[in-house]
């Protein structure tokens, strides 16, 4: 895989923002896989179209690109904040490709994040563009990148160093059952989820996650019983093989 992105393609562009799209969505589509399917290929669809950049020919899936210089950062700046909420509320989200390059134009990083880790509360509304703008009004957003559970970063390239194309599908395809359209039960898996990890040990008790109540609260007040939900997303977890059942009130995290 050659990680230098093509400057020549971007020589009839002015902005920098410009540039950098056009050459790391060619650098895709001339170097990468599909983490789906496995297709040896991806294909770079029509500029400006409001969903996606990228598309997979073979399994149909549509991925956005979003490149950065130097690294991801805690949040990645997105389109227009209702488009993106209406696309996950309405599952139509495509899948996401996070690049990370160099100031020599080197991918250093590409992560890709699966469309069913993402929920509204991940998008931060931005303040509207002011009155003397040319699209003045124009609200844009925010994905909270750092929200993200670490099971949904799938690195591609790390550091400058690839991933082995099987060990990515082995990882998409261990996450794949997680998928679900009814978004409050998305959003609490994801939140359970983070608090495990927020543990960063392999064994851990329902207590551990019992201590995250007030957190989990705050993020879902509408819900009496925040223990029995607790209890009800670690059988989830634990029958999609992400946590292990280990003896009562004990479990390890597998992913």
């Amino acid at each position: 895989m050659n990680l230098k992105l093509d400057e020549t393609s971007a020589l009839n562009y002015k902005s920098n923002s410009q540039k950098i799209r056009v050459m790391s969505e060619l650098w895709l589509a001339k170097n990468l896989f599909c983490p789906c399917c496995g297709n040896s290929h991806i294909d770079k669809m029509k500029n400006n179209l409001p969903v996606a950049d990228i598309r997979c020919k073979n399994c149909g899936e549509i991925f956005e690109l979003k490149s950065k210089k130097n690294n991801f950062g805690v949040k990645i700046p997105d389109g227009a904040y209702q488009t993106m909420i209406e696309r996950i509320t309405g599952n139509l989200n495509p899948q996401l490709f996070v690049m990370c390059y160099s100031a020599n134009f080197s991918v250093t990083d590409l992560v890709f994040v699966p469309k069913f880790f993402f929920t509204p509360d991940l998008i931060e509304k931005r303040k509207p563009l002011a009155g003397n703008a040319k699209r003045h009004g124009w609200t844009g957003c925010n994905i909270l990148y750092e929200k993200i559970p670490d099971q949904g970063k799938i690195a591609i390239i790390r550091d400058g160093l690839e991933t082995n194309a099987e060990k990515v599908l082995t990882q998409y395809e261990q996450i794949k059952s997680l998928q679900t359209n009814n978004l409050n039960f998305r959003g609490w898996m994801l939140d359970v989820l983070n608090c495990i990890n927020e543990l960063k040990t392999e064994y851990f008790t329902l207590k551990d996650i019992y201590l995250f109540k007030d957190f989990l609260k705050s993020r879902h007040n509408s819900n009496i019983n925040i223990e029995a939900k607790i209890r009800q997303q670690l059988q989830f977890l634990r029958d999609k093989g992400i946590v292990e059942f280990v003896e009562r009130g004990k479990y390890r995290r597998k992913i």
